[in-house]
């Protein structure tokens, strides 16, 4: 029998491919536009952020949160606001070496997926600027016309979510990671180590301190691709 030929990688997206927080920042331009109170909104956002960080925040309370401002408005006005988001602030945060290390995984031949706890509305045109045609975000509910609620969508790309929604994603290919020769995982956070532990190759990329003392100790690559 032949042995499996191809790879697997799994890249973060937040601090690890881009050298911020989307999900954040998007926040931080729905006050910049107007749509949202600055200081009661920076707060909020603010705290859940530090939460994200210590590994306590609740996620459906996050996700009800940072969708209420541009969910309340018409689609194409949030369309349009994401469209913004995305040339005045994110884009230039695509930096060369972050994009020559998907491009590289892509030339070889892996299978290239992104897998990021911040959601689908955000997320989706970032995906695009990589180039990276898999996208594993949080799932938002939406109405029948569209519109997108506050609520997650089956299980979220979260902790361990993200190592469930990996196998259900790999399943409906017709695939497991058994059928891949090596599994390579991108990630800054610990809130990712369980995806980090399913990999052959964990790579800390751009490590918080937790995650850097991990990887240390485990003996695992450190990546440091944004200054």
């Amino acid at each position: 029998m032949t042995a499996p030929s191809r790879q697997l990688c799994l890249f973060d997206l937040d601090h690890t491919l881009i050298p911020i927080d989307s999900d954040h920042a998007f926040g931080s331009f729905m006050v910049e536009i107007g749509w949202a109170d600055a200081d009661e909104f920076r707060r909020r956002n603010d705290a859940f952020y530090a939460d994200y960080q210590a590994g306590t925040l609740d996620l459906n309370a996050y996700i009800d949160f940072a969708t209420a401002v541009w969910r309340s408005r018409p689609l194409a006005e949030a369309l349009a606001a994401r469209e913004r988001f995305l040339a005045e602030v994110l884009r230039p945060k695509v930096l060369p070496q972050a994009l020559e290390l998907v491009r590289h995984h892509q030339r070889r031949g892996d299978l290239v997926a992104i897998v990021t706890a911040t959601n689908e509305f955000v997320t989706t045109p970032i995906a695009a600027e990589f180039g990276v045609e898999h996208l594993l975000a949080v799932q938002l509910e939406r109405e029948a016309d569209g519109r997108w609620l506050g609520r997650v969508r089956g299980t979220p790309t979260f902790r361990e979510g993200k190592v469930a929604r990996v196998h259900d994603w790999l399943a409906g290919q017709g695939a497991s990671l058994a059928d891949f020769s090596g599994v390579s995982v991108y990630s800054d956070s610990p809130n990712d180590l369980p995806l980090l532990e399913i990999a052959t190759d964990p790579v800390a990329t751009n490590p918080s301190p937790a995650l850097e003392a991990t990887a240390t100790q485990r003996g695992w690559r450190i990546l440091r691709l944004f200054p």
